[in-house]
């Protein structure tokens, strides 16, 4: 494959996972989190816990993102 295919393929390949972790996004913050909140209210209210939460998934998805770059 050309070296150029190959650089396209992995922005190509970057940018939807982006679009997926969008949805994904969306679909947590208007769906989950009200539920996780109504079910789990003491634990959820607790900013630092919420933001911990959302540095950890970030840290993941960074991490898998990295490791499928060619």
């Amino acid at each position: 494959m050309d070296q150029k295919t190959k650089m396209l393929g992995a922005i190509v390949i970057i940018g939807f996972t982006g679009f997926l972790l969008g949805i994904a996004a969306n679909f947590v913050y208007f769906k989950a989190l009200p539920i996780l909140i109504e079910v789990f209210p003491q634990i959820l209210e607790m900013d630092w816990i919420v933001w911990g939460l959302v540095g950890a998934f970030l840290a993941i998805i960074c991490c898998l993102i990295y490791a499928y770059l060619p």
